[in-house]
């Protein structure tokens, strides 16, 4: 297998760290070679966190370089936007429609674009877009919502939803494993390629 780059990408504290531990791990149970790099800009305060997750035969380098994010993944739609021009042509985007205002956004300095959802269809016209935070509360807790979105995500990666189920129970807090695995599913099923 060649060499698989998946960027994830969203605000502090919506569990960035937990669903790229879940892929990567999930990578390397596979028997893949796995390297993986997170990036946590002031993420208590609701900054930006990134974890680049790379697997396959052989990888050297944990850093995707610009342009060659095989998927993005974004938990938060100007996440997506800002992380864009990391996914190369042809590359795939799971997104969630959550909007969480930015500082600037939010003092009223700037506007938050209301286009957005269509940028990223033109870069992925299969676009994954869902309202995790939604499916976070169906599943019993909205704090699962960056897991809905994996869920939706391991739709499109090769791995089987055992092999991703497997892992996040090891890795899911043991009180929340139950409401994490159904937010899993529950993404799972919604991102599933429709005939």
């Amino acid at each position: 297998m060649t060499m698989i780059n998946v960027l994830m990408a969203g605000v502090g504290g919506q569990g960035i760290i937990l669903a790229s531990d879940v892929l990567a791990k999930t990578a390397a149970d596979s028997g893949m070679d796995v390297k993986k790099s997170d990036v946590h800009g002031m993420a208590q305060r609701g900054g930006a966190v990134t974890s680049h997750v790379r697997f396959g035969d052989k990888v050297y380098s944990p850093l995707i370089p610009d342009g060659e994010a095989d998927v993005l993944m974004a938990s938060e739609l100007l996440e997506a936007l800002r992380w864009l021009p990391f996914v190369k042509p042809g590359g795939r985007i799971a997104v969630s429609t959550q909007r969480i205002a930015p500082p600037t956004v939010a003092r009223g300095e700037q506007e938050y674009p209301g286009d957005v959802l269509d940028r990223l269809r033109r870069r992925d016209p299969k676009l994954i877009a869902l309202d995790c935070l939604a499916l976070a509360l169906e599943a019993g807790n909205e704090r699962t919502s960056t897991i809905v979105l994996l869920g939706a995500l391991s739709t499109i990666m090769p791995f089987a939803e055992a092999a991703f189920l497997d892992r996040l129970k090891k890795e899911a807090p043991k009180k929340a494993l139950d409401v994490n695995v159904k937010a899993f599913l529950l993404g799972r099923k919604i991102g599933e390629p429709k005939s």
